[in-house]
């Protein structure tokens, strides 16, 4: 791939991993806090209760999931590419794009990984990092939201319709 023949939109595969990871990573927002109580009776020494560790089974799934389809993801962006940022778009309007889907990449890989850590090593200071990421997650999650909603409403680019539908492959 490179920069001179980018892709014009994304795979169906990269579209349908976007928005599952997106569902998923959604339901970890909301429902991720199911954790925690059984997280302290096992860091306290006590027995958990059976739906405490139910609950914490499906948030730990759900988060190895998201990271294999994260890394499924990069593998594709890497070896696909994806499409460029629309010509007209200001300096600053790529700088947050690219800065935030920087944040939601490194967040996607990073709190899967320092919740396993935290939960089956025991590392506190670790699980301190993963709950830290949380508001960073969520911050990022609505700047990209708000930007896929700002350029296909009041800029009216195709950005938005590109991750909805497969696209071209190749600029000529």
């Amino acid at each position: 791939m490179t920069a001179k023949n980018p892709p014009l939109g994304y795979t169906a595969a990269q579209i349908f991993l976007h928005w599952v990871i997106a569902v998923l990573v959604m339901f970890q927002l909301v429902l991720g806090e199911d954790i925690v109580p059984a997280y302290r009776a096992i860091r306290r020494g006590t027995e958990a209760s059976p739906s405490d560790l139910f609950r914490a089974d499906v948030h730990i799934y759900v988060g190895f999931t998201i990271l294999i389809l994260a890394v499924a993801r990069l593998v594709i962006r890497l070896t696909h590419g994806a499409p460029p940022a629309p010509a007209d778009e200001g300096v600053v309007q790529k700088w947050i794009a690219a800065a935030t889907h920087f944040i939601l990449y490194a967040t996607i890989f990073l709190m899967p990984i320092t919740g396993a850590l935290a939960w089956y090593l025991g590392i506190g200071v670790i699980g301190e990092v993963h709950e830290i990421a949380k508001p960073i997650i969520i911050i990022a999650v609505v700047l990209h939201a708000a930007g896929a909603l700002w350029q296909h409403f009041v800029v009216k680019t195709d950005v938005l319709v590109r991750m909805l539908r497969p696209g071209a492959r190749r600029a000529t």
